[in-house]
């Protein structure tokens, strides 16, 4: 029987002034599995997505870990501290007309130029109009 990747270590974190239990140190920071991490104090990017808030450039305080099997094995995310995580900037007009310009060129067919309402497929590369209109063009053509 081998020894664990991982062993259960007493170790002193940033975020607290009592040691705490921990899998070890990962690239220098405190190693957390699930279930360890406070959710009260430490949250991953998405986590502060979801609260409306962003890392702000502070560095990650703690790694946490997990397997998932969609991920094919291990899982590791950095931990922030929610105290010191910022507002998420809030989207300007100058972002609103440019979001709205990009998903205008998703929808705009390169063949005939109308706004389909839909995202045109990549692979197909226009409209489901002129898709038909090729189509049938061709079978014309092969059977002329």
């Amino acid at each position: 029987m081998g020894r664990r990747q991982y062993p259960w270590v007493w170790a002193d974190v940033p975020w607290s002034e009592a040691q705490l239990l921990t899998r070890g140190k990962h690239d220098g920071l405190p190693l957390l599995s699930k279930g360890l991490a406070d959710r009260a104090i430490l949250a991953t990017r998405r986590q502060l997505r979801r609260q409306g808030l962003r890392p702000g450039g502070q560095d990650p305080v703690a790694i946490l870990y997990f397997y998932s099997r969609k991920a094919g094995g291990k899982v590791f995310a950095n931990l922030y501290l929610i105290a010191k995580a910022k507002p998420v900037r809030p989207m300007t007009p100058a972002k609103w007309h440019a979001l709205n310009k990009a998903n205008l060129a998703r929808r705009t067919c390169p063949e005939c130029h109308r706004d389909v309402l839909y995202v045109i497929y990549p692979s197909v590369g226009m409209c489901f109009a002129c898709l038909e209109t090729s189509e049938t063009t061709k079978a014309a053509q092969t059977a002329a």
